[in-house]
């Protein structure tokens, strides 16, 4: 299981983000001790600097009984309610507000974490005091957020702090329990446990670790074409999409480079160990398909966790030279770094 330290590195740099020195401090020196106090940190941090910064606001519709006219009176239910005859009418109105679905969701969450048993109390206190000072309405009456807000939400395009603040949120609340423990108390899940998550996380990691870190390379996810040809032009669109995870290319070289977060690079079958079929062969064919310029090496690296064991295999695979290796996670940081750039060296 990764460590906390280099957990917090993992979602910097999957969320476009560079590590705050504080928390960098505390996650080195090993003071949390659950991935959930290392989100409520960074949650923390995150939210005191939009409070710093001031909460955005934009244009919300209000609906209110008003003795002066405001905006656009709503005729039907001033006329249900009896008001016009009392001078007063049912008015909706646009007014800047930081009363938004983004800021709703962040006030949630923080009222969400401040019950959560596992947190220390003095966590828990902060994230309650932080709450208080979001000029959001309580999240009594408002369902817990599902996978469509979310959607809605990354439909919007945030930007910067607010795109920061949606992936703690969402990460957050994809580690909470369906329901609440007694007393009102939240419970959450160790989300390194989930796999599919994981290998999301892992996968976008390494591709603005190197983003980042070289300036080489030109880096980017590539949708590859088949190289077939149908009897029936229509039958082309029944092959599966080849989308590589990361693709880095520079004039002389180029590497696809697809992650996998297994356990193990290699499993056992009739009494032996061998290299994962799938992996090897989707990788192959990304290989075979592309359409390299001549002056190009191509090259293919598979890139697992080392997990249950260390590996660094060479191969040609027709003409093309392909490496599978493991990234020790447990190392420190500069360690990992260090792995990752000599990759593409």
């Amino acid at each position: 299981m990764i460590p906390l330290a280099t957990l917090y590195y993992f979602l910097c740099y999957a969320w476009n983000r560079l590590p705050e020195p504080a928390l960098l401090r505390a996650t080195e020196a090993q003071s949390f001790h659950r991935p959930l106090e290392l989100l409520a940190q960074v949650l923390l941090h995150a939210t005191r600097r939009l409070l710093r910064t001031g909460l955005p606001q934009a244009y919300v519709t209000r609906e209110e009984v008003l003795g002066s006219l405001r905006g656009r009176i709503e005729l039907t239910p001033s006329l249900a309610q009896g008001l016009l005859p009392q001078g007063r009418a049912v008015c909706s109105f646009d007014e800047l507000s930081p009363d938004r679905p983004l800021h709703r969701l962040l006030a949630d969450t923080l009222a969400a974490l401040a019950r959560a048993s596992t947190l220390p109390l003095a966590v828990r206190r902060e994230l309650s005091q932080l709450r208080h000072r979001l000029p959001i309405a309580a999240e009594a009456s408002r369902p817990a957020p599902t996978a469509a807000t979310f959607r809605e939400l990354r439909r919007q395009r945030p930007a910067g702090e607010e795109a920061f603040l949606l992936h703690i949120c969402e990460l957050i609340w994809l580690m909470a329990l369906p329901t609440p423990t007694a007393r009102g108390r939240s419970r959450f899940v160790d989300f390194r446990r989930d796999e599919t998550l994981m290998a999301r996380i892992f996968e976008q990691f390494v591709r603005n670790f190197f983003r980042r870190e070289q300036r080489r390379y030109r880096v980017f996810t590539e949708t590859i074409a088949w190289q077939a040809e149908a009897t029936q032009p229509d039958d082309l669109a029944l092959l599966p999409t080849m989308l590589t995870d990361t693709t880095l290319e520079a004039a002389d070289r180029k590497i696809i480079l697809d992650t996998k977060y297994y356990a193990a690079a290699l499993r056992p079958r009739y009494d032996r160990q061998r290299l994962i079929a799938p992996h090897l062969y989707q990788l192959y064919a990304y290989l075979q398909n592309q359409q390299s310029q001549p002056e190009q090496a191509l090259e293919g690296i598979l890139l697992y966790p080392a997990a249950a064991q260390s590996v660094d295999l060479r191969y040609t695979l027709g003409v093309h030279p392909v490496r599978v290796v493991t990234l020790d996670l447990q190392q420190p940081w500069p360690g990992i770094a260090a792995a990752l750039l000599a990759l593409i060296e």
